[in-house]
């Protein structure tokens, strides 16, 4: 029995038995506190360790844009010798494998068994929704993801002390964005370029949460035009197979057909398979060009879409898009590659402020130092390679200022794997080409 076993023990293994008991213990208390580690981990050296997880669809149907962003960011840590301050960073790479299930799961295991103090970047919006759920319930900040459907900033919206943890996006809500095509397009007809006659168009996506907002934005925006949608089709991520679709689209003589994917198997293959078909539309392809190798899964095919690309215009972004193929021997993509270089060297330049104003790196202090003067646009980022400015305000928080001079896309047509501006007209490179 426990009683007379502890009457029999000599002082000296009393003091041991007590010793462990409370060390196993701790133990167990900390096993169950929210990050499952202390805030300030140290290495075996003794140096202090910041740990932040980079969130990317690693694995999966996108995975090639996981593999830009996990290469962009390695180069922006490597920039600063993965030192922030007295604090040596450590990255956790979070595969989002393109499943919210998935994702939360190996979020939340970052969270508990790896003690990240941060999270940076995410690809999917689905993912994001899924992924605001547990930085919540942990109190981990988490910047600058692309999820960029409404839910999420509706989520934002209905508790920001809660949902306030998803501190900002990279990418803004799809309606924001997407209005450029319509302004090119009626730009195009007004300027007799291109003659739609009775304006048929359809719309097509993938079935997501990105894929359904923007189908619904295309809707709004081009009805609100006169544009008749005949119809309006979804399929699943890893869908390459769409022949059947294609062909429904030919039979209804549209003119025009807009639609998304951010998966590059799936969309290179709608590409591919509607000049297959002998589709004579005029195809906007949103993402198309969101991986380097745009040009390579699709040849010629390609030509003639319209995407919206932000290009590598500025010096400092050509700069960057060498460096990456001398380092990584592939092209890299701006809106993927770009931003992401991007969102990390703003999460650097904030994660130092914080640090100065607070003397110390953890969640705590960098949710306080954005909520006060991120989400007031007090504090922006002006030394990007994509963007000439991110800034966010009350009215737009959790995405970015939108328009020229802040965040803006401009809209490109491709052709021969080179993608002109089309609009806005004072970028203009190219009138638009249409079909035939």
């Amino acid at each position: 029995m426990p009683g007379k076993f502890n009457s029999l023990l000599p002082p000296q293994a009393k003091l041991l038995l007590l010793g462990s008991i409370l060390a196993f213990g701790a133990c167990q208390q900390n096993s169950n506190t929210p990050s499952g580690m202390p805030a300030h981990a140290q290495s075996g050296s003794g140096q202090k360790v910041f740990r932040l997880g980079i969130l990317g669809p690693f694995t999966g149907p996108a995975a090639r844009t996981g593999q830009e962003f996990r290469h962009a960011a390695t180069m922006a840590f490597e920039r600063i010798g993965y030192q922030l301050g007295d604090y040596k960073v450590e990255l956790v790479w979070i595969d989002e494998q393109s499943d919210p299930v998935k994702a939360s799961r190996a979020y939340e295991e970052a969270v508990i068994r790896k003690g990240i103090e941060a999270g940076l970047l995410n690809w999917h919006s689905s993912v994001a929704v899924a992924c605001m759920e547990v930085a919540a319930k942990y109190k981990v900040p988490h910047f600058f993801g692309s999820g960029a459907t409404e839910v999420v900033n509706e989520k934002f919206r209905s508790d920001p002390e809660k949902y306030g943890y998803w501190m900002a996006k990279i990418w803004p809500v799809p309606a924001k964005l997407s209005t450029a095509y319509v302004e090119a397009l009626e730009d195009a007809i007004q300027m007799g370029r291109w003659n739609p006659g009775d304006k048929r168009m359809a719309i097509y996506g993938e079935d997501t949460d990105w894929g359904r907002s923007l189908g619904t934005a295309f809707r709004h925006q081009f009805e609100g035009r006169s544009w008749r949608v005949l119809a309006e089709e979804y399929f699943a991520l890893s869908e390459t197979d769409f022949y059947p679709v294609l062909q429904k689209f030919r039979n209804l003589d549209v003119k025009l057909i807009v639609g998304t994917s951010t998966a590059p198997p799936t969309l290179s293959a709608f590409i591919k398979q509607a000049r297959e078909v002998g589709l004579q539309s005029v195809i906007v392809a949103d993402g198309l060009g969101w991986v380097g190798e745009w040009y390579e899964l699709t040849g010629n095919a390609s030509n003639g879409v319209i995407d919206q690309n932000p290009l590598w215009t500025r010096t400092e972004a050509k700069a960057f898009r060498d460096a990456y193929v001398r380092q990584w021997h592939e092209p890299p993509s701006p809106s993927s590659a770009g931003l992401a270089y991007d969102s990390a060297n703003f999460f650097i330049k904030l994660s130092k402020a914080a640090l100065s104003q607070f003397g110390e790196l953890n969640r705590e202090k960098l949710y306080r130092f954005c909520k006060e003067r991120l989400w007031t646009g007090q504090f922006s980022y002006t030394d990007g390679i994509i963007m000439p400015r991110y800034e966010f305000s009350p009215e737009t928080i959790p995405d970015p200022k939108v328009g020229q001079g802040y965040y803006m896309f401009p809209v490109v047509q491709y052709s021969n794997g080179k993608g002109s501006i089309i609009w806005p007209q004072e970028w203009r490179e190219r009138t638009l080409q249409p079909p035939g």
